[in-house]
Parts: C-alpha cells; sequence; structure tokens
C-alpha cells in the first residue's frame, strides 16, 4: 500500500528503549509519579511493536499503521491527540522533543516548589537523533537546564553517525562534539561508545595503539565499515596499524564483524541509565553509539539510504530471525509483503519478564491519562470593572487585559494556577506590578540584592514565584507554555498558562511549537501583545505584525480574537475559561491587543455576547443602513470615524466588531460539510448576520484575515488591510500609507454604492480628493 515507516531508526535505538522500559521509565501508578518519556518520533513502529507484544494493541491496528480511516490503524508518529491514551508527548518535528523535556522538567520543578505536586521522584527522559541535534532547538534549553541544576532530566543520544541522506559528520567525531558542547554548558556526559566485546582488546592496548585508532577514526569511515564486512574492517580499521592488527590476528573475520557498540549492549546501558539517576545536582546526556539499521541485514546497516527504505525483502526477513534467533519457520516467510506478527506466548518467561517489569515500575509506557478536573471558575463580578468603560482615561486594550489578569491572580478558586509566562518584556506590558505579589520564581530564589530594591515595583525573585521570566526566549516560552498547558494531564494538575508576547514573534516564530502544543492538547491563553502593523508605529518592518491572525487560522486548536474593547475582553476570556476547565475543550486561545490608549467604552446594554463569541456583533447602527462597515480590533475606531465621515455625503452605515474573523470562518465551513453531506441545509452566521447590502471590510492586520469570510458574505464585499512590509511613521501617516484609515474606509464605501446607483458617482472621487488618500503627509 506504499504507506511508509521507518525502519531503520527503531532498529539503533531498540536497545536503549528495551533497557529503560524494563528497568527505568516509571509508569502512572509508580507511587512517587510517573515519568515523562519524550520518545523519538521517527522510532515509533517500534514502540507500537512492544505495545503489541505486551498485549496492549492488535494486529488489526498494526495492520493499519499509517491507515486510520481505512483500516482503525495507528497513526505514523507520536500524536496525543490521535492517540490520546497512548502518546503523551509529540516529538518528530525535529529538535522541539529536547527543548520542551528541559521545560518539561523545569515545570516539574516549578510545580514542586510552589506546593501545587510533589514531583521529586519524577524524571523526564528525551529520546534524540545525532543528526537531529544539528536544529537549533534541540539545544536551545540545554543552559537552563544547567543553570537550574534539573537532575531529573536525562537526554539519550542515539549516536548512529547518519542523518536522512548520510553521515551526519562525515569529516568529523559527533559524539566528541556533542561531549564538548554538554560538558561545556555543565551537564553530566556519560558515553556507551563500545561493547563489552571490545574490552579485552582495550585491556590489552598496554601502548594506546587501538585507542588511538579509535580517536581518529572519521565517523564516515566508521559508518563504511558497517556497510561492510568483518574482513573489510579487519583491513581498513585494525590493518592501518601493525599492533592493532596483531591484536586480532586470532580473531576469525565472524568474531571481528561482532564487536558491538555500546548503543546495543544492553549491560553497559543500564550501567549508564544508573549512573544517570544517580548523578545529583545536574542534569544527564547519554551519548550511545549504535548502528542504524542494526541487525537487518547488508542492505540496511548503515547505509545512507536506509532512512528512505520502507520494505524488507524475503532475503532480509530470513536474515533478521536467523540474527536474532526468532522461532519462525520458512514457510511462514513465504510472503514478504505480509510476515507473520510474533508475539511471545501467554506465560512464557519472556512475557512474563516484561509485565513484570512494568509491574514494578508502575504501569504500561507510553501512555496519557486525564481524570477531569472541574475547576470553580471566578464569578462574573471580576469582569466588572473591564465591563463597566474606562471613564475619561485612554486605556489600551493590553493595559486593559492586564487589569483583569490581575483580579484573575488573586482569585481564591484558581488565582494560584494561573502560571504568566513572560519573555522579558513585563515592563513593557506593564506586569511590572505582579512582580512584587506574584514573584517570578527561581529555583535559586534571589540571592543578589537587586539594584531597584527601593522601587514599589521592585524585580523579585524567589523559589515558590509563580511568574515563568524566560528571558529573550520565545521558544522556550512556548514550551513552558505547553508543559503548563498539559498539566491536567502528565500530573492531573489543571494549570492555567497566560503567556503574552510581542505578537510579531509569536506565530511567526514559533508556529510549529504552537502546532506542536495542539497536538498535546494545550490549554490556555497566549496574547498578542503590542498587535497590528500600525499601532506599533516607530518600530518597522520586523516589528510590526499584520498576519498572525492568518498563520493561527491554520491551526485547528487555536481559538483567535481580535478584541477592539476590554468587555470584549472580559466576555473572551471567561468563555475560554469555561470552555477549557469546565467543559475540557482540548483549544488553547490567542487575543490580540493593542497598545494604542483610547477611552474604553463601557458594554452597551443591549449587547450581543452570543455574537461578540462567535465572531461579530453590531457594534454602532440601527439596522437597515446603506453600507456595512466591519472591522476588527484598534480598526473598529476608524470604522466608527467613518461611519461620521459618511453621514457628509448622506450615506447611513453599520458598524460591527469582527472579534474573530477565523471563528467565523470555522462556523461557515463547518456548515458548507454539513449541507454537502445532508440534506437538511445550514446557514452561517455570518451570513445570517448580514443582508446583501455593500460589505467594507478592515483590520490592521494584511487583507487576507477579513478575506476569510469573503465568499460568505451575500453582499458585495471589499476588504482593507496592511499588505506588504512594515514601516516605521506616525499612526495617521501608516494607516492613511495602507489605505485602512477612517478616509479611506469612506472612499471604499462611496465606491460600493457609486457602483450601485445610490450616491453620485462623482461622490468617491470627490471624497478622494477632499481626504488626499494617497498622501500619507496629509493625515493626522
Amino acid at each position: 500500500i506504499a504507506v511508509g515507516g521507518h525502519i531503520s531508526t527503531y532498529a539503533s535505538a531498540a536497545h536503549l528503549y528495551e533497557v529503560g522500559l524494563n528497568h527505568f521509565f516509571r509508569g502512572k501508578d509508580h507511587p512517587g509519579g510517573g515519568d515523562q518519556v519524550f520518545f523519538q518520533g521517527h522510532a515509533s513502529p517500534g514502540i507500537y511493536s512492544r505495545a503489541f507484544v505486551e498485549g496492549r494493541l492488535s494486529e488489526r491496528q498494526l495492520d493499519g499503521f499509517r491507515q486510520e480511516f481505512t483500516r482503525g490503524g495507528l497513526p505514523s508518529y507520536p500524536h496525543p491527540r490521535l492517540m490520546p491514551d497512548f502518546w503523551e508527548f509529540p516529538t518528530v518535528s525535529m529538535g522541539l522533543g529536547g527543548l520542551n523535556a528541559v521545560y518539561q522538567a523545569r515545570f516539574n520543578r516549578y510545580l514542586e516548589h510552589r506546593g501545587i505536586r510533589d514531583t521529586s521522584q519524577q524524571r523526564v527522559w528525551a529520546f534524540l537523533g545525532d543528526g537531529e541535534v544539528d536544529e537549533p532547538e534541540t539545544l536551545a534549553g540545554i543552559s537552563l537546564a544547567a543553570r537550574e541544576k534539573l537532575d531529573n532530566l536525562t537526554f539519550v543520544v542515539n549516536c548512529n553517525l547518519q542523518r536522512l541522506d548520510g553521515p551526519v559528520r562525515g569529516n568529523g567525531k559527533i559524539i566528541q562534539e556533542l561531549e564538548s558542547i554538554f560538558r561545556g554548558a555543565g551537564w553530566n556526559v556519560i558515553k556507551v561508545i563500545w561493547g563489552r566485546q571490545w574490552d579485552p582488546l582495550l585491556a590489552a592496548d598496554t601502548t594506546g595503539a587501538l585507542l588511538n585508532l579509535m580517536n581518529t577514526t572519521l565517523d564516515g569511515d566508521y559508518q563504511t565499515y558497517k556497510g561492510k564486512s568483518g574482513v573489510y574492517v579487519r583491513e581498513h580499521f585494525f590493518g592501518r596499524d601493525p599492533r592493532t592488527a596483531a591484536m586480532v590476528a586470532q580473531m576469525t573475520d565472524e568474531q571481528v564483524w561482532a564487536l558491538k557498540r555500546g548503543g546495543h549492549d544492553v549491560r553497559k546501558l543500564h550501567a549508564a541509565y544508573q549512573a544517570a539517576v544517580e548523578h545529583p545536582g545536574r542534569p544527564t546526556v547519554i551519548l550511545a553509539k549504535t548502528i542504524k539499521g542494526f541487525s537487518l541485514g547488508t542492505g540496511f546497516e548503515g547505509r545512507n539510504a536506509a532512512h528512505q527504505m520502507k520494505k524488507i525483502d524475503a532475503d532480509t526477513i530470513r536474515y533478521f530471525r536467523d540474527r536474532l534467533g526468532l522461532d519462525l519457520p520458512d514457510s511462514a516467510l513465504e510472503d514478504p509483503a505480509l510476515p507473520p506478527y510474533l508475539r511471545p506466548a501467554e506465560g512464557s518467561p519472556e512475557l512474563e519478564y516484561i509485565r513484570e517489569c512494568r509491574a514494578r515500575l508502575g504501569g504500561p509506557l507510553p501512555s496519557r491519562r486525564t481524570t477531569p478536573v472541574q475547576l470553580d471558575l471566578p464569578a462574573q463580578t471580576v469582569y466588572a470593572e473591564l465591563k463597566k468603560g474606562s471613564g475619561k482615561q485612554q486605556v489600551a486594550t493590553t493595559m486593559a487585559f492586564v487589569r483583569l489578569f490581575k483580579d484573575l491572580l488573586r482569585d481564591k478558586n484558581i488565582g494560584h494556577r494561573f502560571v504568566p509566562i513572560i519573555p522579558d518584556e513585563a515592563r513593557t506590558f506593564g506586569m511590572d506590578a505582579l512582580f512584587p505579589t506574584a514573584k517570578i520564581y527561581s529555583p535559586h530564589g534571589q540571592q543578589y540584592t537587586p539594584v531597584d530594591r527601593e522601587l514599589f515595583l521592585s524585580y523579585k525573585e524567589a523559589t515558590t514565584g509563580q511568574i515563568l521570566h524566560e528571558g529573550i526566549n520565545e521558544a522556550g516560552s512556548v514550551a513552558s507554555f505547553t508543559a503548563a498547558g498539559t498539566s491536567y494531564a502528565t500530573h492531573g494538575e489543571p494549570m492555567i498558562p497566560l503567556y503574552i508576547f510581542y505578537s510579531m514573534f509569536g506565530f511567526q516564530r514559533t508556529a510549529d511549537a504552537f502546532w506542536a502544543a495542539a497536538d498535546q492538547m494545550t490549554r490556555g491563553f497566549l496574547l498578542g501583545a503590542t498587535a497590528g502593523r500600525t499601532t506599533l508605529n516607530g518600530e518597522g518592518l520586523q516589528h510590526e505584525d499584520g498576519h498572525s491572525h492568518l498563520i493561527a487560522a491554520t491551526n485547528p486548536a487555536v481559538v483567535a480574537y481580535d478584541p477592539a474593547f476590554g468587555f470584549e475582553i472580559a466576555h473572551i476570556v471567561s468563555d475560554g475559561l469555561r470552555r477549557m476547565y469546565r467543559e475540557q475543550e482540548n483549544v488553547f486561545y490567542y487575543l490580540t491587543v493593542y497598545n494604542e490608549p483610547i477611552v474604553q467604552p463601557a458594554e452597551p446594554d443591549n449587547l450581543e455576547v452570543d455574537g461578540l463569541l462567535r465572531g461579530m456583533y453590531r457594534y454602532s447602527g440601527d439596522g437597515g443602513a446603506q453600507v456595512h462597515l466591519l472591522a476588527s480590533g484598534i480598526s473598529v475606531q476608524f470604522a466608527l470615524r467613518a461611519q461620521e465621515l459618511l453621514r457628509e455625503f448622506g450615506v447611513t452605515a453599520d458598524v460591527y466588531s469582527v472579534t474573530s474573523w477565523t471563528e467565523l470562518r470555522r462556523d461557515a465551513v463547518a456548515c458548507e460539510e454539513h449541507n454537502l453531506r445532508h440534506e437538511e441545509r445550514k446557514t452561517p452566521y455570518v451570513t445570517a448576520a448580514l443582508d446583501d447590502k455593500p460589505v467594507v471590510a478592515v483590520s490592521d492586520f494584511m487583507r487576507a484575515v477579513p478575506d476569510l469570510i469573503a465568499r460568505f458574505v451575500p453582499g458585495p464585499y471589499v476588504s482593507l488591510g496592511t499588505d506588504g512590509f512594515g514601516h516605521s511613521d506616525t499612526r495617521p501617516a501608516l494607516r492613511r500609507h495602507f489605505n485602512i484609515d477612517a478616509e479611506s474606509i469612506a472612499v471604499a464605501a462611496l465606491r460600493q454604492l457609486a457602483g450601485r446607483g445610490e450616491v453620485p458617482a462623482s461622490a468617491p472621487k470627490e471624497a478622494a480628493e477632499r481626504y488626499a488618500i494617497t498622501d500619507p503627509t496629509a493625515a493626522s
């Protein structure tokens, strides 16, 4: 059927996993709590195979590997969302496994230090490939792990010397390179390079000739040796020095070929794992040398193409059987496309051993377990401050949210469950007021005297601190967000992460990590602060966000809103807490908030709360208008001003606040899917909410964002947006440049109406000239 699968990866790592699963990795039922194991994504076939042997998976499920719909089978990789009772961590987006493991270990300590859960006996294990360390994210967190002395963390790097197309370091030595990196970062380094068969040779190496040969042989050559034979190894490795050639003179070619690498020696691996768990004060990395495609024959072992080889022929299967001593007759192997499954019989020593090991360690792995905990949510009074508006004071929506968040932190029921995550911009977002009260988490406390200690908002670190202040580190912040947002499953403790960041450096920079967070079924809140392409006006091209909502729309787990007012934020946050922490929905919220101060209006008496949450409601106007102005976020201010300008031309306009273009589109697409499959028809909310009057849609984001709903709107539709790169200038000038200001909206509306004969044909031109919509210098 050609659905593929990675054969060689697990073959090289099988011993690494078996030693851990039989002797070290604790399951969910262990008295001290379960370990968190980040299995290497491409090794999933082997993990499935062991689960089959244990009786956890059926032959039908294995037959359907990578055929989830047609055969009710297994997903390709560790996907918690697709196997929510089995996989716990998505790791196949290479690099994220290592980074997320570091922050998971750190979050475990955070829970312990804050007195929320005792995690002192739990460990985090991360399995990585040596080629995977080329991903910057793989090593991005290792300094933090050493700095915070995370001795509850172990990396196991499968050094099979190969990446996807060839050697990892053909002209170098990846194990020595990684040793220097990790040791320099402050980690405990354990190398498992040579198997027991080498011990007599090394003991006899009184001159150091063998050691010198090992140290000077390049990885590319080691790969070649294992792609050849014992004869080749004797000649091209040992034969390079007469002293080493003499050491193996009495050995047969088969014995030379049988000299194992350390990653295939279970005793040495056991010793390495034991040393890792007993080492105090530092994280440990185990560098285990293996062979890609181990035991699969010369067609696989050490071959550059091993990663791309998805099928095994009959000869290879027979070689594999003989190499491992499996009890299978030739007659069972006649059809290489359908080799038999081999599971030890009930009562056999092998099966009893495996089950006894897992029972002693606390149950099966991998395993994901959730016991729904419905939190007592805050009373609606906590949202009252935002709903009453700001009076005469101008307040940006970023500040409005921070005010609400401070009140939520004081809530006696769930305040302690919030996890504020800030990448070194707390003062920018007005969250420095949390420093003296919530405090910044540090496992070491605050051992220095802060320079601002005499100020009311002094920088304050504490072992019991609530804030995760990550520094200039968005990738690590998302890893913390994921660890906190999945604590309901990993620890049975629902936590509410709130990660606030410059909106440009959220989905643009870390969308892959948010995708993995969605797979892991993370819950929590993301705040894209200083949002929009014209609001953060002085920062220019690389800081002005006009597209994060478009990227966020591609993630099915993200509920994205672009609120205009504080009272909208109050309803969105309240509903988000309900959906995620009462209804147990596996989503997370993304709100874009702005740094432009405006007078926050009070909540209207007749507010359409249902429409607000579904994505759109009429904010200003009585209905029956000639044109509909749809706007989101800060652009609602421009639409309201355009409404006034249009009155000068005798035109009435309704202004709709679009809180979520994405939610409107998803509702409409769901209706389309329903109508395709059923006779009963459903109408999208946005279609029913509007009539056939012309629409002008505007946001501080590129046109593709409001265009998400274009084909579901009954009337003629024109969008305005901030397409292109950002620039530095005044806000009015930038908005005139992108033609999203009130004057441009008015002209766009007049053009629509002129085409319908509802205003004079000259009106659009007259307005365009009056407002100088092509001249940014004329904007004010």
